[in-house]
């Protein structure tokens, strides 16, 4: 199983408290495994990546193994500790401002 972090925004979003717990088939990527999200969790489609292009939201951040995945192709492997399940992916609400 693959463990997946939110934002605290996106748990509310998907009334669902720690970590989501996922099966997602091999090759395990960010974008299976957030295929396996939006498909469990309906209601976090379009706030995670955008609807139309399949793209990371700009404020959206993905980290695994203390590695900035956000600007890797969707269709790279995870970590082996994540597939494995001894680490989380961490999707993170990116901070903004001035």
């Amino acid at each position: 199983m693959i463990r997946v972090k939110l934002p605290t925004h996106l748990r509310v979003l998907a009334k669902v408290d720690g970590e989501v717990e996922l099966a997602v088939d091999e090759p395990v990527t960010v974008a299976a495994v957030l295929d396996a999200l939006e498909s469990g969790y309906p209601v976090l489609r379009g706030a995670i990546r955008d609807q139309g292009t399949g793209k990371r939201r700009a404020f959206v951040r993905y980290f695994a193994c203390e590695q900035d995945l956000s600007h890797e192709p969707p269709e790279t492997p995870l970590p082996e500790r994540v597939v494995s399940g001894d680490e989380p992916l961490l999707v993170i609400g990116a901070m903004a401002g001035g």
